[in-house]
């Protein structure tokens, strides 16, 4: 299945260019997600732990960057991984692509995502995917900008202002994508139904 996610990253493209390739910097900012080796600067090993509705599922794999354009900013990651419980295994190619935007930069990221074993069932409704990675990338989004507002910028001596507790969302917990997550699945369950009614 092939899906498409975005996220704004308040810098330039040139710095955001440089953030991404960072992963052991960006890693803990993905909810679930634990970075536990770095083999080279192109591959990483690591956890990812999501929820699909009700079932938790907890995978062990390795990412790479197999190709990385540093005049375009596209690069293109590898990702496979097995459920830690032996119920499948997961495959992912994602595509990602920068573009200025008023204050930062646009981030688009396309995934092509596939699944074996008794994982495969409970990823049937693509719905129940996009609405999980949404949620994901939108929480990676916020913990990233939220970093990012405590570093010091090169053309200041003081650090940016870092929202207080009232200006920002309380933390979550890694599989925690919270109670908007729900109902937002529960519309898109909504909306299968009635599209297969009017069938």
């Amino acid at each position: 299945m092939v899906f498409e996610n975005v996220f704004f990253v308040s810098r330039d493209v040139d710095d955001t260019w440089s953030i991404i390739l960072d992963v052991p910097e960006i890693a803990p900012c993905f909810p679930g997600a634990k970075l536990t080796e770095k083999i080279d600067n192109n591959t990483y090993k690591g956890t990812v732990n999501v929820k699909l509705g009700p079932v938790a599922l907890s995978f062990n794999g390795t990412a790479i960057i197999k190709e990385q354009d540093d005049i375009h900013h596209r690069m293109t990651v590898e990702a496979s991984g097995a459920d830690s419980k032996g119920r499948g295994t997961a495959k992912a190619e994602a595509r990602f692509s920068l573009s200025p935007e008023k204050d930062g930069t646009l981030v688009k990221v396309q995934t092509d995502l596939s699944m074996s074993g008794s994982v495969a069932q409970f990823a049937r409704g693509v719905s129940l995917i996009q609405s999980v990675s949404t949620s994901l990338i939108k929480e990676f989004e916020n913990r990233l900008n939220q970093q990012l507002a405590r570093q010091i910028p090169a053309n200041l001596t003081t650090p940016a202002p870092i929202p207080s507790t009232s200006e920002k969302a309380m933390p979550k917990s890694d599989n925690d994508i919270g109670i908007g997550f729900l109902f937002q699945v529960l519309r898109d369950w909504i909306i299968s139904l009635c599209r297969r009614a009017e069938r």
